[in-house]
């Protein structure tokens, strides 16, 4: 069983595992984030560290803890961030985006 931590558990030197879709990783996210959706998980586990904390992230949770789950249960050390980035806003902690637009969560 994977932990839940809250958004202000996200430090300046903590690995972060964006799980979102390409759509929603380009309106706003994290900066510094590591950014691998969902279905490419499996595919790309070896761009993760398995010696590395990782804290796993999407729009609300649902994913995440999914993700979370899985990588726990393949000897990962992962951590599901409560809320996702709809908690990430609530508590105005800055975001970057890949386009013109302010940073948005879709």
């Amino acid at each position: 069983m994977s932990d839940d931590v809250p958004v202000d558990a996200i430090g300046e030197n903590t690995t972060v595992l964006d799980v979102r879709e390409d759509y929603e990783w380009e309106a706003g996210h994290i900066e510094g984030a590591l950014h691998i959706p969902v279905d490419q998980i499996p595919a790309r586990l070896d761009e993760l560290d398995p010696d590395e904390d990782l804290h796993v992230i999407c729009r609300t949770g649902g994913r995440s803890f999914r993700v979370t789950e899985w990588l726990v249960g393949n000897g990962y050390s992962a951590f599901n961030v409560r809320g996702g980035m709809d908690a990430w806003v609530e508590a105005s902690k800055p975001m970057v985006s890949e386009t013109d637009s302010e940073p948005r969560v879709l």
